[in-house]
């Protein structure tokens, strides 16, 4: 294993915490409480690449591989996560379907437009009946003519109120299923018949909105099947791959998190006063610091391996992405129960970033696949050995 950081990574990563430090953190609370990404910083991730770097470069992406996309991520991460979420569809499961098998026609078309972030694209694959069941989707597709009838409710679509193109998974053939009946399309914003439905109201991550997607016999021509209409019953596995690679960014914006919550906690320690001396001559503060630090370090070496045996192995990473993101969630639930503690009762108020932090985490553990279900993958993979 060689972890060494190529210079064109570590230029990409000098240039992101640039970034972050000089125009997102100013307005990190700002839209906390505006529940809103102003277009200015949006148009400045354009420009430098953010929404493509995960897409291959003959398609205007920087295809700067998943050790690089975790190490831009984990920098991304160390403030408002909302951030983050803005270009994560993009280069994560809003386009990974089309870039692993998609159409030749497919990927010239959609690609270019999905790295400039001139499109911003998302994943509706959530149900309300159909969450970690993902293969118990009920939108439904039918086949009329040259064009597939979509009709059903997605939710908790990330992305899905700014989005100009969706891939939707429907099922095309009830009792196949996941075996061979569902299918994955990529759907316009100005199709007919495709709605944004209600903006979810949560307890966190604002400034990035999940909505619900409504198909009400939504046409979308045959040749928007990914992959053609040889994949006509194939979407699941495509659905499966996509969130495969997404483990792994996000075990990296936890890690990102996590990070940034140990250098405030370091910090307040050494200045908060209480019986005469810092709080950082406290053994009890002392050891959550050093909890946190060793956490965060397992973590670190998990994730890199990971992401660098996908890289240059080629091999399937299916048993790590989901040890990756369990541990790094759970491990970043941990640092941020932590970091409130050492705050005390700053640590509960809004004026500081630790309350959003715990709160913004607590989701980590939920989306692209539950802890629970993290553990039945790993388990299957251990046993399937």
């Amino acid at each position: 294993m060689d972890f060494t950081i190529p210079e064109n990574l570590k230029l990409m990563v000098e240039t992101v915490r640039r970034f972050v430090k000089q125009d997102l953190e100013p307005v990190s609370q700002q839209v906390e409480e505006e529940d809103f990404i102003p277009e200015e910083l949006v148009r400045k991730m354009r420009e430098l690449g953010l929404f493509g770097l995960s897409i291959p470069q003959e398609y205007g992406g920087l295809d700067i591989g998943a050790l690089g996309e975790c190490l831009v991520y984990e920098e991304l991460s160390k403030t408002n996560a909302c951030f983050r979420t803005r270009i994560g569809t993009n280069n994560g499961i809003g386009s990974q379907g089309i870039v692993m098998d998609g159409t030749k026609e497919q990927k010239e078309k959609y690609l270019p437009r999905i790295a400039s972030g001139e499109w911003t694209s998302c994943f509706a694959l959530s149900e309300p009946e159909a969450g970690s069941d993902a293969a118990n989707i009920q939108t439904t597709a039918e086949l009329k003519g040259d064009h597939w009838a979509l009709n059903g409710l997605k939710h908790f679509i990330t992305n899905g109120d700014v989005a100009d193109m969706a891939v939707v998974f429907a099922v095309t053939d009830r009792k196949k299923r996941a075996r061979g009946g569902i299918t994955a399309f990529i759907v316009e914003k100005t199709f007919p018949g495709f709605y944004v439905g209600a903006i979810e109201r949560k307890m966190g991550m604002r400034g990035s909105h999940t909505s619900e997607l409504i198909f009400d016999n939504c046409l979308v021509p045959k040749e928007n099947v990914v992959g053609g209409e040889p994949n006509v019953g194939r979407g699941f596995a495509t659905a499966m791959k996509t969130l495969d690679k997404g483990r792994l960014t996000m075990g990296a914006c936890a890690l990102g998190a996590a990070q940034k919550l140990l250098e405030l906690s370091v910090g307040y320690a050494k200045q908060r006063v209480q019986f005469g001396k810092p709080i950082a001559e406290f053994q009890a503060i002392q050891f959550m610091l050093a909890d946190m630090a060793t956490q965060i370090y397992a973590s670190r070496q998990m994730l890199y391996h990971a992401a660098w045996l996908r890289d240059t192995k080629g091999t399937s990473v299916i048993k790590e992405a989901s040890m990756v993101k369990v541990y790094c969630t759970e491990m970043a639930n941990r640092v941020a129960d932590m970091a409130v503690q050492v705050f005390g009762g700053m640590g509960y108020m809004k004026d500081l970033p630790v309350e959003r932090f715990y709160r913004d985490l607590r989701l980590t553990r939920i989306y692209e696949g539950t802890s629970e279900i993290q553990r039945l993958v790993i388990a299957r993979e251990l046993l399937k050995e």
